[in-house]
């Protein structure tokens, strides 16, 4: 489920922003220059948060950027960028952010089971300390691994 959308390329580790505009780019660099989103998704999930605020902030610490298929979504991917220190979105119940987790679903139904596998990951406290301590993008996919294995 998340391993087939997760790849160590979309993984980044100690990222600097200083704004959830930069936090946001950033963590979608990986899909766009892999081609799994056009720069046209970017630029929708940034003016998607700016007209209708951070929808995509989902639980305290983390974000979930991404934007409607139609918008650019070439290939169904999931990426994971730790920030080396928090940002905020303006989500007065999850802010400040730490961890994204960048979506491109190239269908509006296709990537539920991932989003449900999601979910269920980002119940697991043990997981961000995970995160915390991984020192490569390997070890976050084996992480992830792990995860599904045990569920």
């Amino acid at each position: 489920m998340l391993l087939d959308l997760l790849k160590e390329k979309y993984v980044r580790l100690g990222v600097k922003a200083s704004d959830w505009r930069e936090a946001t780019r950033l963590s979608l660099a990986p899909l766009l220059e892999s081609g799994a989103v056009t720069q046209e998704y970017v630029d929708d999930v940034i003016t998607g948060a700016e007209q209708h605020g951070p929808y995509f902030v989902v639980t305290p610490r983390v974000a979930l950027p991404h934007a409607r298929p139609e918008c650019g979504a070439l290939e169904d991917a999931l990426g994971v960028t730790v920030l080396d220190e928090p940002v905020e979105f303006g989500s007065a119940d999850n802010d400040p952010v730490r961890y994204l987790f960048p979506l491109s679903a190239t269908s509006a139904s296709g990537h539920l089971d991932a989003l449900a596998s999601l979910v269920e990951l980002l119940s697991d406290e043990d997981f961000f300390a995970v995160l915390d301590e991984a020192s490569s993008p390997k070890e976050v996919v084996d992480a992830v691994r792990n995860a599904e294995r045990s569920n």
